[in-house]
């Protein structure tokens, strides 16, 4: 008898452990997770991240290649190199569409009201005593001396600095918290380039001073990306500058640019402070100061003698390495990025693509694809014998692009040759256009999609602040090409004799701009208010102005 038992408990707790299997929940596709824990190393927290990979059997991995099989088994590729439509949208025949990015997002964090904010926040930069009850001078100076024992930078205290720190953690926490969300996709691509040319790794927080990790910035003197490069600068470190491209808007050419630059200047100079001041001003600005200090080679003591804003420039780079450093001491709220740059990887093209090509067929938003390919100036990949031109997505993309790869060559070549103009023109400054502000605008948001400057639209418009309702009127002079200027006399005139054309099944704003000679995908969003590339049989689309 007490056999039996045992021999039926056995049994009973194997069908439960079959049954637990049976109800373990499967996922469509591999995923991976990124797992954040805080663990006590020599007596201090440490943060210790990790990534996770799940198989389809929602089973933990340790590395990708023990679900590449699985996510190789996901691809289709098309037979006969046709694309496929469903619902009026091409469906690639390849894993599954990855989570929407969030456009708002990208723009929020790329936008030029940031780096505006942060320029012209250290060219003013003032250092009075400032109130700020949660952190105390002593705290302060403890953990400045932590910082500087395990830096290469003079992190010592000083009065000016408290003042600026204290200043950033009063008025900027939100800026800041923008400023970390975004850092991790671009930070670790930083500390891969600076170890290889053997810099501090806490240089990384130089882009944030220099360009609010903004791409696209432009300063008022013509410096450009994330590094802030000036032309003839960029011309020395292999950045190229052309009417399709400019590399000093490239993250990853940018950065092995800027590691090159800044090494050089250390051989010069010999100290990182130093270093630094010769990369905001030139090294022929702190040379000068260094004389005109009477020989004094500490940054502090030569600092009287500098440019206004390179003056500020390292107050304002030791506050924001500070902050970062200490962001969970002072209660900042960090997401996680939707796309991190591991998660994206790299295509040659192999002819002229332009990014509403790309959008239509992927059904990936211009705006992400502007995102990850910040350097295509006009959203145009060109193909130029001799050079080598990328494009970048998430991977998730990336697998549907190379399976469907010959099929979209010959859908863009076959367009682009209906084009009476394939390749659009800049327009110049003296056209004008009148933009109706729209629920969820601002001007960051509103300079992007002309390619001006925030300071721009506000000079242009007399604006003294940022805030802006919905349906005022702004004037603005686009550098961005599918902009047509308005006259205003004539508006009526051309809005009653605007052609229209009825949607049929099988278009698509490409297909449709085709038909018009002169007309792009831009244009018909624009004239018919889409925001999509979602349309419906029947549908009547304006197809002029």
């Amino acid at each position: 008898m007490k056999y039996l038992v045992s021999i039926l408990f056995l049994l009973f707790t194997f069908v439960g452990m079959a049954q637990e299997d049976e109800k373990k929940p499967t996922i469509e596709k591999p995923a991976f997770k990124i797992v954040k824990d805080t663990v006590i190393l020599d007596g201090k927290k440490t943060v210790m991240t990790d990534t996770i990979y799940l198989d389809t059997q929602n089973e933990i991995k340790r590395s990708a290649d023990e679900v590449l099989p699985q996510l190789d088994s996901l691809k289709t590729a098309p037979e006969n190199n046709l694309l496929q439509k469903v619902n009026e949208s091409y469906v690639l025949l390849d894993n599954q569409m990855a989570a929407e990015i969030d456009s708002l997002w990208l723009r929020e964090l790329g936008g030029e009201e940031l780096f505006d904010t942060i320029h012209k926040e250290i060219s003013e930069l003032k250092y009075e005593p400032v109130v700020y009850q949660e952190l105390p001078t002593d705290t302060l100076k403890a953990r400045l001396a932590e910082l500087n024992a395990k830096t290469p930078f003079n992190i010592e205290y000083n009065p000016s600095l408290e003042s600026v720190i204290r200043r950033f953690l009063k008025r900027r926490k939100k800026s800041m918290e923008r400023l970390m969300k975004i850092s991790q996709y671009y930070f670790p691509m930083f500390e891969q380039e600076l170890a290889n040319h053997n810099i501090p790794l806490e240089v990384k927080y130089l882009a944030i001073v220099e360009s609010a990790l903004n791409p696209r910035a432009r300063s008022r003197v013509g410096a450009t990306g994330l590094w802030q490069f000036m032309y003839q600068t960029g011309k020395m470190y292999d950045l190229n500058v052309s009417s399709y491209v400019d590399d000093r808007q490239d993250p990853e050419k940018s950065t092995v640019a800027a590691c090159k630059y800044l090494a050089s200047l250390y051989k010069i100079f010999g100290d990182w402070d130093l270093a630094l001041a010769a990369y905001n001003s030139g090294p022929g600005n702190v040379s000068k100061a260094i004389r005109r200090s009477g020989g004094y080679e500490n940054y502090w003591n030569i600092r009287s003698n500098l440019p206004r804003e390179t003056a500020g420039y390292l107050p304002a780079f030791l506050a924001t390495m500070y902050i970062f450093e200490y962001a969970e001491e002072h209660g900042f709220q960090v997401d996680k990025i939707e796309v991190p740059h591991f998660a994206t990887d790299t295509i040659r093209v192999k002819q002229l693509l332009t990014f509403d090509q790309i959008s239509e067929v992927l059904n990936v938003k211009v705006e992400d694809i502007q995102f990850f390919n910040p350097a295509y100036k006009l959203d145009i990949i060109p193909h130029i014998k001799g050079r080598d031109y990328a494009l970048r997505l998430p991977v998730q993309e990336v697998g549907k692009f190379v399976n469907n790869e010959e099929a979209i060559y010959a859908l863009a070549k076959e367009e682009l040759a209906k084009r009476e103009k394939p390749l659009p023109q800049l327009f110049e400054m003296d056209k004008r256009t009148r933009y109706r502000v729209r629920s969820g605008d601002y001007l960051g948001k509103i300079a992007r999609r002309f390619g001006v400057r925030v300071s721009d639209i506000k000079r242009w418009n007399g604006l003294r602040s940022n805030r802006l309702r919905i349906g005022q009127r702004l004037t603005i002079y686009p550098k961005k090409p599918g902009f047509a200027a308005k006259k205003p006399s004539k508006k009526q005139k051309n809005i009653s004799n605007a052609k229209t054309y009825t949607v049929k099944s099988g278009d698509s704003l490409w297909s449709i701009a085709q038909k018009f000679p002169g007309v792009s995908v831009k244009n018909i969003q624009k004239w018919n208010d889409i925001r999509g590339n979602k349309l419906k049989p029947g549908m009547k689309l304006k197809v002029s102005k």
